[in-house]
C-alpha cells in the first residue's frame, strides 16, 4: 500500500516512488526469469514477436533492449501484475475498478542502452479520460550514469505536449522542452515508480558498465476506453483484461479534446519511431 503522502505526490506531481516494492528474492527471480527468455538471441536469430534487439550491433550481437508484454507470455510477471500489493497500491491511485493494459521490460544494456527520449505515454494511446499509470519497477539499481527515468513534474493536468512533425505523430514531445525542470528519479532494485499517463519523461543512455533493467506495467480505470486510432489501436488493446472491481460498459469522457496520433505507418516500438523520427523518415 501506498502511504498518503505518496498519494498526495502522484495527484500534485504525476508520479510517486514505492523505494522497497519487490523483495530481493522478487528482483532475483525476475533476473532469471529475464535471462532465460534472452538466452541464445541475436539480432540474426531471435523471436520477433517477443524481443526487440539493440541496433548499432552486429548480427552475432547480443544485446536486447525490450522484451514484449511479459504479462501476458510468463507467468511469473502475469503473477506479479495481478498481485494484492499491485492492485491494492493502484486502486489507492485510479479507483476501485482497473484494468491492466500492456507490459514490457526495457533491458537497456550497459554501454549500449538506447535514448529514450522526452515524451507522454497517454500520446500513443488516446483514452477517453486520463486516470491511466505505468508503474516502472526497477530490477537493478538506477542511477544517472545507467539512465535511470526522469521526469516532469506537475505536467500531467495541462494539456498534451506537442508529439508531431508535419502532422505525422513522432513518438517523442516537438516542442521545446525545458529539461532544468526534469527530476532524476533514482532508486535500487526493487523500486517501484508509480508515473501518470500524462507525466512527461526520458531517459538517457546507459553510458555505464552496469545494466538497467525495468519491467514497466500499464494500468488504467476500467472507464477508460480506447478512442480508435487505426490498426494500432487493436495491437494496444490485444493484451488488454479486466484484474479488480466491476468491467464497465459505459465510457467516462473527460477531455474537451485530445489530439490523435497520426502514426507513419506501421510502428513496432517506441524506439523505432523516435528512431525514425531522428533520421526524418517519420514524417511520410
Amino acid at each position: 500500500m501506498l502511504t498518503s503522502e505518496q498519494v498526495k505526490q502522484f495527484e500534485q506531481d504525476g508520479y510517486t516512488v514505492q523505494p522497497l516494492f519487490l523483495s530481493a528474492s522478487e528482483v532475483e527471480g525476475a533476473l532469471g526469469e529475464i535471462r532465460s527468455i534472452c538466452a541464445g538471441a541475436t539480432v540474426a536469430n531471435h523471436d520477433a514477436s517477443r524481443l526487440e534487439m539493440e541496433s548499432n550491433q552486429g548480427p552475432q550481437g547480443t544485446f536486447v533492449r525490450r522484451i514484449y508484454e511479459p504479462c501476458t507470455y510468463y507467468p511469473r510477471f502475469r503473477a506479479l501484475s495481478e498481485s494484492q500489493d499491485m492492485l491494492d497500491s493502484l486502486e489507492q491511485l485510479l479507483g476501485p475498478h482497473l484494468t491492466f493494459h500492456y507490459s514490457k521490460i526495457n533491458l537497456k544494456p550497459q554501454s549500449i542502452g538506447a535514448v529514450v527520449e522526452w515524451h507522454q505515454d497517454l500520446a500513443y494511446y488516446p483514452l477517453t479520460n486520463n486516470d491511466s499509470l505505468a508503474v516502472l519497477l526497477y530490477l537493478d539499481d538506477a542511477s544517472q550514469l545507467n539512465g535511470c527515468l526522469k521526469v516532469m513534474p506537475q505536467k500531467h493536468k495541462k494539456p498534451l505536449m506537442d508529439h508531431t512533425t508535419g502532422g505525422f505523430f513522432q513518438g517523442k514531445i516537438t516542442e521545446p522542452v525545458d529539461e532544468s525542470k526534469g527530476v532524476f528519479v533514482e532508486g535500487k532494485a526493487g523500486a517501484a515508480i508509480f508515473m501518470h499517463g500524462m507525466t512527461p519523461h526520458y531517459s538517457a543512455p546507459n553510458t555505464s558498465q552496469e545494466p538497467r533493467r525495468t519491467l514497466i506495467l500499464s494500468y488504467r480505470a476500467a472507464d477508460a476506453f480506447p478512442i480508435y486510432v487505426g490498426g494500432q489501436t487493436d495491437e494496444f488493446e490485444s493484451h488488454v483484461r479486466h484484474v479488480r472491481g466491476e468491467p464497465k460498459t459505459v465510457a467516462r469522457l473527460t477531455s474537451g479534446h485530445f489530439p490523435v496520433p497520426r502514426f507513419p505507418g506501421k510502428i513496432k516500438s517506441l524506439y523505432e519511431l523516435q528512431e525514425l523520427s531522428r533520421t526524418g523518415e517519420a514524417t511520410r
